[in-house]
Formats: C-alpha cells, structure tokens, sequence
C-alpha cells in the first residue's frame, strides 16, 4: 500500500454526523469505504491509480442528494494524487430516518460521485 496520505477517518465522518443538533432524526447510518483494487474492470493488475476532482461538481452532487427525503446528513471525502492498491479513495457517509431512504442515497452518491465528478486513470502492470 501507499503511504498514508493525511485525511480524515471514516470514524472523523460520522462523529461530524453525530454532532448535527438534528442528530436525534437519525435511524441509520450507512458507509462506503472505496479502495482501490488490483485489477481494473476488465481484470487487466493495476500498479496504481492517479486520481483528481471536480470540486464544484463534487459539491453539486452532495448538495443535491442531502436534500433527498429522510436524508439528515451527507459527509464525503476523496483521496486525491496517486493512490496504491489497498489504498483507501472514497469515504461517504449517509445518515438518515429508514434504511429504505439512506441504502438508495448511499449507491447515488456513490455512482453520481464516480460518473461526475471524479477523474481517475489507471496505471495497469
């Protein structure tokens, strides 16, 4: 893995969540802790991964989806720069009323994230 680059914890996430005043609303909290693997899509062994951002696309999305119904809180970070296999990317946290809200949210933002904002390029073996 790749030297660990400074960032906050998925941990650091969700205490942002739980100090909202309208915590109280919430049911659930939902993660996603993207890393980066050793195979592209196709299978092809990847040595790493040079990744960058939109920011105000990124903030765009995450805008958008907060307003989403049930939704109390959303909280991203994306590791930018060159990340090695087994290196953390992408943290998401969504915390909301039903999982039935939040689980949906969580895979949009994911996605939406990915296809929008972030631009990423493989380095294959």
């Amino acid at each position: 893995m790749g030297e660990d680059v400074k960032g906050p914890a998925l941990n650091d996430l969700i205490a942002k969540i739980k100090a909202r005043a309208d915590y109280s609303k919430v049911g659930m909290i939902a993660c996603h802790n993207g890393v980066a693997r050793g195979t592209s899509r196709a299978g092809q062994a990847v040595e790493y991964l040079d990744i960058d951002v939109d920011g105000q696309v990124w903030d765009k999305v995450l805008r958008e989806l907060r307003s989403e119904p049930g939704i109390v809180a959303l909280e991203a970070h994306l590791f930018t720069g060159r990340r090695f296999v087994g290196d953390d990317v992408m943290y998401i946290a969504v915390a909301g009323d039903i999982r039935e809200n939040v689980l949906p949210v969580l895979e949009k933002t994911i996605n939406r994230l990915k296809k929008e904002a972030v631009k990423k390029r493989e380095k294959l073996l």
